[in-house]
């Protein structure tokens, strides 16, 4: 039994089949990825040394023969990679912006938890929280940092003796 309106995670749709009962990948040459609430078009290029986003395709060092695995890994390494470099910016910023020291990052793989998950002065975050609008990570984000105990940044002790 189906119900109507239901919504499946984008990791359940690994899982769908085409009505031909076959699997249906979305690791292909031309195939959309969820990138900051938008799409990026996969393209495989052998001219290309590392993955790389320009405008709304992502390049990907690959041979047009790639397996769909090696297209996957590619791009999902990309997508970590990119998730990573994003919200360990807006942590600082906003630890900054708050007047606290910065929490550890480390990027979370479970498909059971929430985007984050707070444990102690650390954050756990989601990596496909990347697929979200940037306005959606930002608050995801503020929120998390919020919820920290509050250690203030340390006093640079050269500043304090000038």
């Amino acid at each position: 039994m189906k119900l109507r309106n239901q919504t499946r995670s984008p990791q359940r749709t690994l899982f769908d089949t085409d009505p031909g009962g076959v699997l249906a990948s979305p690791w292909h040459e031309g195939a959309q990825l969820d990138y900051l609430g938008a799409s990026l078009c996969l393209k495989l290029d052998t001219d290309r040394r590392q993955a790389l986003r320009e405008d709304d395709v992502l390049h990907l060092p690959l041979p047009p023969e790639a397996t769909e695995r090696q297209i996957q890994d590619a791009a999902e390494s990309w997508l970590r990679r990119e998730a990573k470099h994003l919200f360990t910016h807006m942590i600082a910023q906003e630890s900054q912006r708050i007047g606290s020291n910065t929490p550890a990052l480390s990027l979370s793989f479970s498909l059971r938890c929430g985007w984050v998950q707070v444990e102690d002065r650390m954050l756990r975050i989601n990596w496909r929280l990347i697929e979200q609008p940037l306005p959606i990570i930002e608050l995801t984000l503020r929120r998390a940092v919020a919820m920290l105990p509050l250690q203030p940044a340390a006093a640079d002790l050269f500043s304090a003796l000038a």
